[in-house]
């Protein structure tokens, strides 16, 4: 009687056993016809894994792969960390962000600063103060113009619209707290950095802080130009007049003279 009770439970095991791998597989497939939809409308994108300061060379540790759904998928992106590591990140990224081109630069040595100037542009610094620097509101990332001010006659403007690479040694864009600074650094062309050196050898040069939404120029002043002068006309020489010698009859009668003119 015992082992027949053992025999039936063992019977009854069995069968729940096998009702349950039944189960399972019929969920299983009904879930993979989802599961395939799902994984046909995503992507790999790569996100920053851990928060990435600005101007840090990326790390493989730094980021990670993540199934994105495509018709969400920004323009830029990456779908393989090799591309991105060793680049240079020009703004903080944070968490789970995707890694964008426009946010990461080369980096081919030397300061992380080189990476971040625009080709054909040159970087150059100038001093200036509390006055001239705009109060210590003048940041990374701004654009300014460039005022000439010579220790005599009026002042006038050098250049327009000039980014703003560096204050002092900060060259991080998510600085927003005013500070005194000593030197600014530009980003110019290469004529722009020879105007610039040249005016600031001799003269005072303020800074005039844009609105970043603000692209109009004002054009600098361009010296008056001569007026060209018409040439003179010729002229025609004046004929020598012959002049005939008067022939005349000179009579002197006691005091009176009389002159007769001779034909």
């Amino acid at each position: 009687m015992r082992s027949r009770a053992i025999w039936l439970f063992l019977f009854a095991l069995l069968i729940a056993g096998g009702a349950a791998l039944l189960a399972y597989r019929m969920m299983t497939r009904l879930q993979q016809p989802q599961q395939v939809a799902a994984e046909s409308n995503t992507a790999p994108v790569v996100v920053a894994a851990v928060k990435i300061p600005f101007a840090q060379k990326i790390e493989a540790n730094q980021l990670k792969v993540v199934n994105w759904p495509k018709d969400l998928i920004p323009q830029g992106v990456f779908n393989d960390p090799a591309k991105v590591i060793g680049k240079v990140a020009t703004q903080t990224i944070v968490p789970n962000e995707p890694v964008l081109d426009e946010r990461v630069v080369e980096h081919l040595g030397g300061s992380t600063l080189s990476a971040f100037i625009e080709r054909s542009k040159r970087a150059v610094s100038i001093r200036v103060n509390d006055v001239t620097g705009v109060g210590g509101f003048v940041f990374p990332g701004n654009q300014v113009d460039v005022i000439e001010a010579p220790q005599e006659g009026p002042s006038r403007l050098l250049l327009e619209n000039i980014k703003v690479l560096a204050v002092d040694q900060e060259a991080s864009p998510d600085k927003d707290k005013p500070g005194i600074v000593k030197a600014v650094t530009l980003q110019l062309s290469p004529e722009q950095a020879q105007t610039l050196v040249k005016a600031a050898q001799s003269n005072s040069l303020h800074l005039a802080l844009r609105n970043p939404l603000d692209d109009n120029l004002v054009g600098r002043p361009q010296p008056p130009q001569a007026t060209a002068t018409p040439p003179a006309k010729e002229t025609p020489p004046v004929k020598a007049q012959t002049v005939k010698p008067r022939r005349t009859l000179t009579i002197v009668r006691g005091d009176q003279v009389s002159i007769y003119e001779l034909p």
